[in-house]
C-alpha cells in the first residue's frame, strides 16, 4: 500500500573504506552503532528503544537516571514505540483491554540485522550509512497481548545513524485477512540545557488538544511554543512536514515528518515529574522536551495484506 522512496537500501560495503561498527551486547540486550566518524546510537531490544543517540560528541536524547532497562517496564526516556493505540485506550474499541500507549514499548523486539547505505535521506555517498533493523510479530507477543489484541501483525523497526542525523520508520502490516485499527508514535525525549529557553517552531496555525486544559481543543497562534509549566498537546494535521527546536535562540534540531500528520509537544514540569516514580533526578524536567511525531489524531485501517510505513528524520545542531 505504501512505497518509500528514501527508504534505505542495502549494499555491498565499499572495500578499502572504514565501515560503521555494530555490536550485539553479551546479553542480548542491545545493539550499538558507531560511524567512523564518531556518531553512534543505541538500541534495546526492550520496545526497540532508542536509549543514544550521539553526534559531535553530545548526547541528543534524555534518559531518565532511573530508566528501568531489564525490560520489565517501558523505559522512561529515549525513543520508546507506542503501538497500536496512544493514550489510555479509548472504552468499547478493539484496543480497550491493552496498556496506556500499547503493548510495543513493553515488548521484546528480534534484532533482524544491520545494512550500510549510499542512498536515502541521510546518506552523502559512500557508506556513510548504517541500518538496523527489528522486528515484533504476533507469535512473538506475550499471550497477555495477544489477547487483548488478536490480530495478526507484523511490525519492522528502522533505525537509521548517518553522520548528519538519524531517522526512525515504522512499517506495519496486516498478516491476517481480519481488517485492524491502530496508532502509533514515536516518543522521542530531547535533551536540552535549559528548557526555559526552548521555543518550538513549525506549529503556528495548528489545531491542537490541550490534555493539561481537559482537552480543550485551540489552535496555536504563537509563532513558538514556550514551556512555562506543565504541558501535554497533541497537534493534529501539521501541514509543514518540520518541527524545529530552538535552544537560545539557536537551533538545536529538526524533526521532519515522514507520511505522518500529528506530534505531541510534553513537559511533565515540576510537580508532575515529582509524581512519576522513574523520573530522576526529579529537576530533569529542565533538561528535556517531547517532540513526538505520530498518527493519532483518529484510527489508521489496515485489510488484509496492507502495509503502512510512517516516521521521522531528526537532524541535531550540537
Amino acid at each position: 500500500m505504501v512505497d518509500r522512496a528514501n527508504k534505505p537500501s542495502a549494499i555491498a560495503p565499499s572495500p578499502g573504506l572504514p565501515q560503521p561498527r555494530v555490536n550485539l551486547s553479551d546479553d542480548n540486550s542491545r545493539v550499538t552503532a558507531t560511524l567512523p566518524t564518531g556518531e553512534s546510537v543505541e538500541i534495546l531490544l526492550h520496545g526497540a528503544t532508542v536509549i543514544s543517540w550521539k553526534s559531535g560528541g553530545v548526547e541528543n536524547l534524555w534518559l531518565s537516571e532511573k530508566a528501568v532497562l531489564d525490560g520489565s517496564k517501558p523505559v522512561r526516556g529515549g525513543i520508546p514505540v507506542v503501538f497500536p493505540v496512544f493514550g489510555g485506550p479509548p472504552a468499547n474499541h478493539a484496543t480497550s483491554t491493552l496498556p496506556s500507549h500499547g503493548f510495543a514499548r513493553n515488548s521484546r523486539w528480534e534484532y533482524l540485522g544491520k545494512s550500510t547505505s549510499e542512498s536515502g535521506a541521510l546518506s552523502k555517498g559512500g557508506d556513510d550509512c548504517v541500518k538496523l533493523d527489528f522486528g515484533l510479530y504476533t507469535a512473538t507477543l506475550s499471550e497477555e497481548a495477544k489477547k487483548a489484541w488478536p490480530y495478526d501483525f507484523g511490525l519492522v523497526y528502522s533505525v537509521t545513524l548517518g553522520k548528519d542525523g538519524l531517522q526512525t520508520m515504522l512499517n506495519v502490516r496486516n498478516e491476517g485477512k481480519v481488517a485492524f485499527e491502530f496508532q502509533m508514535l514515536l516518543h522521542s525525549y530531547f535533551r536540552v540545557k535549559d528548557v526555559s529557553k526552548v521555543a518550538v517552531k513549525g506549529l503556528t496555525g495548528v489545531t491542537y488538544i490541550d490534555k493539561v486544559l481537559n482537552a480543550q481543543i485551540a489552535t496555536e497562534s504563537n509563532p513558538a511554543v514556550r514551556i512555562t509549566g506543565e504541558t501535554d498537546r497533541v497537534y493534529q494535521s501539521i501541514p509543514q512536514d518540520t518541527t524545529s527546536i530552538v535552544e537560545a535562540d539557536q537551533p538545536r534540531y529538526d524533526v521532519v515528518r515522514d507520511n505522518l500528520e500529528d506530534s505531541v509537544v510534553w513537559n511533565p514540569w515540576k510537580e508532575k515529574a515529582a509524581s512519576i516514580g522513574d523520573f530522576e533526578p526529579k529537576n530533569g524536567y529542565i533538561n528535556m522536551i517531547c517532540v513526538e511525531v505520530g498518527s493519532v489524531k483518529g484510527w489508521q485501517k489496515l485489510d488484509g495484506g496492507e502495509t503502512f510505513e510512517g516516521g521521522q528524520i531528526i537532524r541535531s545542531s550540537p
